[in-house]
């Protein structure tokens, strides 16, 4: 039995992962919260489930815990205001892992973003100058990492599109909004765009994450978390054959025209929005899900995605 901490609990992957650990382990649980109120599933169900009110900023009741935690998963984060989103995603989680004792600790799964990768898995030297204060800050932590007395005891996940959320469990921002992008397909289907991306959802995440936590690797090593690439066209394509609706022709959507719309609007962009319209391929060599380590994923595909969020084809 291990004695795992988790911040990070009351979002949309911590409630899937708070599930794939209560009713698959035995592990003893404790979980740092801000607020116990937001957490829709039963911390009560079984023992060794601690709830831990606080935050990363407020950490030294808790020294002696951390002293002796064998594996920590580190899934808050900021975004929003620029000095909490630094504060969080730099200064107090890098403080949180210097906390752990290095001879003790055997695994700290730390969550980025794959926003912060570039094609080869390398870091993407734009993020760190052109992102977003979560990317930015997302980039420079994934710097530090290295430079730690236990780095060699890091697995950094890097989570590509999120989808999740259901009844007692909150919703991504993605799934959030993805109703909205549903309600254009009768437009979007008749254009077509260059770009590629992958995707996950929340609960093939957490099966990731428990399957490591059974399986420390030892070493330091990088997990982007995602199913194969897709392309734009292809998704536009598999959305609208599931819906039973037809597509005749498609208008091409090039980077010229996009940049010629920018300018005749005067359309204002954030130099991290133009980096992204410009490199629009967000794809990666290597990346993992459930199938990858013989589990069987919840989400694979683009219809398995319009099941999940009660979406059924046409009769």
């Amino acid at each position: 039995m291990k004695r795992i901490f988790i911040t990070g609990i009351s979002g949309c992957i911590g409630h899937y992962l708070a599930d794939a650990l209560i009713e698959n382990t035995e592990h003893e649980l404790f979980l740092l919260v801000r607020n116990p109120a937001k957490l829709q599933f039963n911390s009560q169900i079984r023992s060794g489930i601690h709830l831990l009110t606080g935050d990363m900023a407020h950490l030294e009741p808790y020294d002696d815990l951390l002293k002796s935690v064998d594996v920590a998963i580190l899934i808050a984060t900021s975004w929003g205001d620029p000095q909490e989103t630094y504060e969080v995603n730099v200064v107090q989680t890098l403080g949180l892992i210097n906390r752990l004792d290095p001879q003790h600790c055997e695994q700290i799964i730390y969550f980025s973003t794959a926003s912060i990768l570039n094609r080869q898995g390398q870091p993407l030297k734009e993020a760190g100058e052109l992102g977003t204060d979560y990317v930015r800050t997302k980039y420079l932590c994934h710097q530090a990492l290295s430079c730690l007395a236990i780095a060699d005891k890091i697995t950094t996940v890097y989570p590509t599109l999120v989808f999740g959320g259901e009844e007692h469990k909150p919703y991504s921002h993605l799934s959030g909004g993805f109703g909205e992008i549903l309600n254009w397909i009768n437009l979007i289907r008749w254009f077509r765009a260059d770009g590629s991306f992958h995707f996950i959802h929340a609960k093939d995440i957490a099966q990731v994450v428990a399957y490591l936590v059974e399986h420390p690797q030892g070493h330091y090593q990088d997990v982007v978390l995602g199913n194969a690439s897709l392309t734009v066209d292809a998704a536009i394509t598999e959305i609208c054959t599931y819906l039973q609706k037809p597509i005749y022709f498609q208008i091409p959507l090039s980077l010229a025209w996009a940049n010629f719309f920018i300018k005749v609007f005067r359309l204002q962009m954030a130099d991290w929005d133009r980096f992204c319209l410009d490199y629009r391929h967000f794809t990666y060599q290597d990346p993992r899900n459930p199938a990858s380590f013989g589990l069987t994923p919840h989400c694979a595909t683009v219809p398995d995605l319009l099941q999940i969020h009660g979406i059924l084809p046409r009769s």
